[in-house]
């Protein structure tokens, strides 16, 4: 532990205290003397980030939580971005609460960085509790990476312009049944490691492909199946709300005749709508960062922030 190191975590310390965070997160980039840290840090919560399974063996029996990131090869805001997530996923934290984080933003194998985060405005965006509320084998990992994809997509555009796309994520044989092909499929002939969109260099390429029409398909374990897929399906029993056009009707028919979670950015506004069973389940608006849930109340929609 550098002088600047233990300068750093004795500010986090302080700042933790004054701001009355709930914890203080450390992306730790190798082995520590958890004892020391422990001690820098006195009475506040300590939670670890890593990123391998591996990595977090020899933290189980030390003073800390810990979370995995699984991100190894992504940028330090990617791998912070998804820690904080993983902090209230754990329930170490919750939304409201604030939270110290100490990372390597210039140098990810070391600390050089710290930063205060107000939860409820950063992860806005996803509740993951609702998520989980989803009676689907999809993964909530995949879940995640998908909306925060989409969001990112309704909230960017591309080189200016807004786009629109779906994204139609697991029962993947039951819904290629439903599909056809638009055209030339971009990600025809590419290895399966070239199309996991756990790869943010992936995550970037499927960016240029969503301004072409169609939809992608995605395995629930986060794998591009093919893309540029018309919905060909009925939409017979379906009610959606005045206004929404034929991408959303069509991400609740595939929705609602497979076992699929259909995710779709809507071009006009970049709001991002998540279908399940054929019915809006989620709904985050590029600009608040805030999740809507729709659930049928005695035929009354209800909101829930």
């Amino acid at each position: 532990m550098t002088e600047n190191v233990k300068l750093l975590l004795e500010h986090a310390a302080a700042v933790a205290k004054a701001a009355e965070a709930a914890a203080i997160l450390i992306l730790w980039p190798g082995k520590a003397d958890w004892s020391r840290v422990t001690g820098l840090l006195g009475d506040q919560k300590l939670i670890v980030a890593v990123d391998t399974p591996a990595q977090a063996e020899p933290l189980h029996n030390s003073k800390v939580h810990v979370v995995i990131t699984n991100m190894p090869e992504s940028s330090p805001q990617d791998r912070l971005a998804e820690a904080l997530v993983e902090c209230v996923t754990e329930e170490y934290v919750a939304m409201g609460n604030d939270l110290v984080a100490v990372y390597g933003a210039f140098d990810a194998t070391s600390l050089d960085t710290l930063s205060l985060f107000h939860l409820s405005d950063y992860l806005g965006r996803l509740t993951v509790r609702e998520l989980r509320q989803l009676k689907t084998d999809i993964p909530v990992e995949t879940l995640k990476l998908v909306i925060n994809l989409a969001i990112e997509i309704g909230r960017e555009g591309r080189e200016g312009k807004p786009v629109g796309t779906i994204f139609v994520i697991g029962d993947t044989r039951r819904v290629l049944a439903h599909t056809r092909p638009l055209g030339f499929d971009p990600v025809r002939g590419y290895s399966k490691r070239e199309r996991n969109l756990f790869d943010a260099k992936v995550r970037e390429g499927i960016k240029e492909i969503a301004q072409l029409d169609g939809a992608f398909i995605i395995s629930k374990d986060g794998y591009v199946v093919a893309a540029c897929r018309h919905i060909d399906c009925s939409a017979d029993g379906i009610s959606l709300s005045k206004g929404l056009g034929s991408r959303h009707w069509a991400a609740a028919a595939i929705t609602r005749r497979t076992k699929a979670v259909a995710v779709c950015v809507s071009q006009s506004s970049g709001t991002v709508r998540v279908f399940h069973d054929g019915e809006v389940r989620m709904r985050i608006e590029p600009e608040r960062k805030r999740v809507v849930v729709w659930r049928d109340t005695d035929g009354n929609p209800e909101t829930a922030r």
